[in-house]
Order: structure tokens, then sequence, then C-alpha cells
């Protein structure tokens, strides 16, 4: 942004798009995600392995084509991808063709095999695994003001935020049916309208249109979406809009400094023969529970027993209630059987 609009008032999609994903954008620094967040993928290698296996289910239900995908959406610094690969099999890694979908330049020291691309590939038979990115697809925020109308929120590069203009058009349909938050009366003028006041939504339609997009990629296989979520049943009242830095959460202040993001409604992104689970529900079907190992080992086998103790707790950390385990999985099969379901 130029130093003359420092002081535009922008929608918080357009803010946190320029923040985010601009020439001198928060995704595009060095350090990657990964160092101001700390992942499941960078909880344990555990959670690759899962996702490798995963892979492994969708090539069986597939036939075990000759050529299958892995797509790594949102992949920061292509963790995961490296990490899944070298999970696989050796004989289902050497018809696995790799793809990282990110818009940072690619890391030097990337695996070869692995290809690295600003868009999703098309007609991919496989699995598209989307980690932590729905998250940061901006979007608009809303506020309801004194008089019931849900207006946007307009912010400048400082984090100072005012209300705009009633929602309108397909946005004020997707909160009018995903997340509703009051009437149409009375409405005042946007200038001597206070702000942070009323109830607050992130309306989540550019969300629902780039997961579709991502889906669309698949000739066959599965799409799988794993972030902060809520649905229908327990939308926050006053949204989820947050910063992230080193670690630390903080106010959103789109001057790409911080991450910023807010919870999916994940709910609103699924499409017919879709299915929603908790991430401690799909890991444990993936084989991850953190069960401790039996005692009898410690004596028997002592090394053997310390790792699997340092497994069982990366693994409760995967699977824990009130973390990482409470993490949304939006599981959308393409032409197979849910190799998630019981």
């Amino acid at each position: 942004m130029t130093a003359e609009a420092t002081d535009e008032w922008l929608g918080w999609r357009a803010a946190a798009e320029a923040a985010l994903y601009g020439p001198d954008g928060f995704y595009r620094r060095p350090e990657g995600p990964a160092g101001h967040f700390r992942t499941s993928v960078h909880a344990s290698p555990l959670f690759a392995g899962a996702v490798a296996r995963l892979l492994c289910r969708v090539d069986e239900a597939l036939g075990r084509p000759a050529s299958l995908g892995f797509v790594d959406m949102g992949a920061g610094r292509g963790e995961l991808v490296t990490r899944v690969l070298a999970a696989l099999p050796a004989e289902v890694a050497a018809r696995t063709r790799a793809y990282a979908v990110e818009i940072a330049d690619r890391p030097k020291t990337l695996d070869h095999r692995i290809e690295w691309l600003p868009e999703p590939p098309q007609r991919i038979q496989g699995l598209l695994f989307a980690n932590e990115w729905l998250d940061n697809v901006p979007v608009d925020v809303a506020e309801v003001d004194p008089t019931g109308v849900p207006r946007l929120v307009l912010v400048r590069r400082d984090g100072t935020e005012r209300l705009g203009e009633p929602v309108a058009d397909a946005e004020a349909e997707w909160l009018a049916r995903w997340w509703p938050l009051g009437g149409t009366a009375g409405a005042r003028a946007p200038e001597a309208t206070p702000v942070g006041e009323g109830l607050r939504a992130e309306i989540g339609l550019p969300r629902d249109e780039a997961w579709a997009a991502a889906v669309a990629t698949l000739d066959q296989g599965l799409a799988v979406a794993v972030d902060y979520a809520h649905t229908a049943a327990a939308r926050p009242p006053f949204g989820t809009l947050t910063g992230f830095r080193e670690g630390r959460e903080m106010s959103p202040v789109p001057d790409g400094s911080c991450d910023i993001t807010a919870h999916v409604a994940l709910d609103a992104c699924a499409r017919p023969g879709a299915r929603l689970l908790s991430q401690r529900e799909a890991l444990r079907a993936l084989g991850i529970t953190g069960a401790r190992p039996a005692l009898e080992l410690a004596s028997t086998h002592p090394a053997a027993y310390v790792r699997a103790l340092a497994s069982a707790g990366e693994a409760a950390e995967l699977t824990a209630t009130g973390g990482l385990g409470d993490f949304g999985w939006l599981v959308q099969p393409v032409g197979i059987a849910d190799v998630l379901a019981d």
C-alpha cells in the first residue's frame, strides 16, 4: 500500500488481501507461517503420517492409479507435503505426484519431486488436503448497528474501524442463511454509527467459493479441509477475527505485520456428500489415539517404551479436547466412497 492509501477505508476482505498477499504481505515473508504459529504439521510428524495413510486409502479406492496426486493447499514452506512423501510406502511414493500450492517463492532446499504452484493443478486423481488454508481466505466482516441493520465493517491500515453500508446482495443472502444477525429497519448514516458494540459475523462466501473451486480440480478422489471452525448451532456472537505474530494472539492490523485469520463456517462450505468431524475423530480413524504404551514395555524394552511414550504425548496433543483435537475436518469425496467412514 502507498502512503496515500494509509487512511483509506476498506472492507476487511480487501484490507486483509493486501496485508497478507500483497507484494510485501505477511505470507511472503521468508520465515513462513511456521515462524509465527504452530499447526498440527509442526506439532508432530504423526500428523503427516496420518495424512499419508489417508492418501493410501484414497489410492486403494481409486484402484492404485499409475499417477496418484497429492495436493497440499496453502503449503507454507512445504513442511506437510515433504513429510507425507517421506511417510509413504515406497511403491506408493513412486506413483505419487506431489504439489505444493502457495503464493510465496519455492524454498531452495525443497524436494525436487514436489511441484510448486500458485494455483491447484487440474484433473487430479488423489487427495487434496487443505490444512489451515481456508481461515486465511480473506472475508468481509459485518456488524449489527443499534437499529438492527447488519453493516460492513470498514478498516484503515492501522486497524481503526467504522461501520459502512448495509450488507447487500449475495453477502446478505449468505448471512441470512448461515449466520443471521438481525433485522433491516431504521438505518442511520454510517458516519454516525458506533463500531464494536453489536453482534458480528465473518461473511464466509469467499471461502465457500474457494473451497468449491479447489474441490472442482479433482476428477476423482478426496478433498479435506482442516481448520478452526464453527457450525450454525454455535456461531460466536462477536466473530473470531484476530491477528497472530511470533506465536502470540494480537489485534488484527492490516499493515502486513501480522497474520489475519478468522474461524471457518465449514458447514457452509460443505457440498452434497460431504461430512464434518473433529480432528480427534478423524485422526482416531487413521490410527492415532494417544494411548499410553503398556508399562511392561518399560522393563523389557526401555528405549522402545520411551519412544512410544513420546509418540503417545504427541498423539494426545493432536487429539486434545480444547486444543488441536477440536479442529474441524470437512471431508468431501469426489467419485469414491468416504474412506474415513467407520
